[in-house]
């Protein structure tokens, strides 16, 4: 039920690298959301993936559009979302509210997405997208269609949900290709897994359900690449569900409000409490994927290239309520002709 070394397929340094400055963006784009929270300028809740990205990236940047698949991402994982395909600018309009965004300055800021383009917006970070995929893939198999993979992201309070388990149950009996990616952070909000759950691993539960498991360290970018593009490719072949959890540590609060005082001294100091980004840099050094002259030129273009974004859309329109007509978007498209 779980990978060996033998059928793990293996990432260039060149896919590394890109890798790394995908998750670079992400935390670039994350810490000016921060600051514009802070400073008053974001309406909602803002929370962050700081410390997911690589578990995030390694998902999003390794399905296929091209191919029909379809991903459901949670409020921590813009590093998979823009890896996906997400244009950043619609994330920027989105945290802005700018009516050009994709939900037109409507809804929330974390629940948007665009179902046309393969991803669904978030309706729940509590299990309930593995349902939601399954129903996706269903329909893409009363379509005669083929080779398309689905993914839902999940965290470790998720697991404990109806939801969570009825989806992972129904996947196992109909056999989709569905990877459900569990982030597993220690803890559900302030609650630890120690509270949770009492198997050794969450990956455990995958025997009892009659799916493929993957264990991971999560703050290994090279290790979490490996795994998913492994998941990824046995499911798209027929394997049926792989779930992979990957073992890390939130490093910051449940969301900007929180300042996570419950998490441990010995968890931050621990395995799982190093900053992936961190690690990945230094790998790309120690192993010789790029020259640091270049790597710091990455960096800097991936810093300007975050901050263009936000200064363009910061000067776009915000939405007029004595303008719109408020028709839901998908009746306004419907009406305009584009279905």
């Amino acid at each position: 039920m779980f990978q060996s070394a033998a059928d793990t397929v293996r990432v260039t340094a060149s896919e590394f690298v890109s890798a790394y400055r995908g998750m670079l963006v992400a935390r670039l784009f994350e810490e000016k959301v921060s600051s514009l929270y802070r400073a008053g300028k974001i309406v909602g809740g803002v929370y962050l993936g700081r410390g997911q990205e690589a578990f995030s990236y390694a998902l999003g940047g390794q399905l296929e559009r091209a191919l029909g698949d379809v991903f459901a991402p949670l409020i921590r994982d813009q590093a998979g979302r823009t890896a996906f395909g997400e244009p950043l600018v619609e994330a920027v309009r989105t945290y802005l509210g700018k009516v050009t965004g994709p939900m037109r300055g409507r809804d929330g800021n974390i629940h948007r997405g665009v179902p046309g383009r393969g991803m669904p917006a978030m309706i729940s970070h509590l299990g309930s997208s593995v349902s939601m995929v399954n129903g996706m893939l269903m329909a893409k198999r009363f379509r005669r269609e083929s080779g398309y993979v689905g993914a839902a992201s999940a965290g470790d309070g998720a697991t404990s949900t109806g939801a969570f388990h009825e989806g992972l149950n129904q996947a196992a009996v109909e056999r989709l290709p569905l990877v459900v990616a569990v982030a597993d952070n220690q803890f559900a909000y302030s609650t630890p897994t120690s509270r949770q759950y009492a198997c050794e691993d969450l990956v455990d539960r995958a025997v009892g359900y009659g799916v493929a498991g993957h264990s991971v360290d999560g703050t290994d970018l090279m290790a979490c690449l490996e795994t998913f593009r492994t998941a990824i490719a046995r499911a798209r072949a027929g394997g049926g569900p792989q779930l992979v959890v990957g073992r890390l540590l939130r490093l910051a609060g449940h969301g900007e409000h929180d300042d996570a005082g419950y998490v441990p001294d010995e968890a931050r100091a621990g395995r799982y409490g190093r900053d992936c980004l961190a690690l990945a840099r230094e790998r790309i050094l120690a192993d010789c994927f790029e020259s640091p002259e270049i790597l710091e030129s990455l960096e800097e273009e991936a810093q300007s290239f975050v901050e263009r974004t936000f200064a363009e859309v910061q000067a776009e329109d915000a939405p007029d309520p004595a303008r719109d007509d408020w028709r839901s978007l998908a009746t306004q498209r419907l009406c305009e002709g584009e279905f």
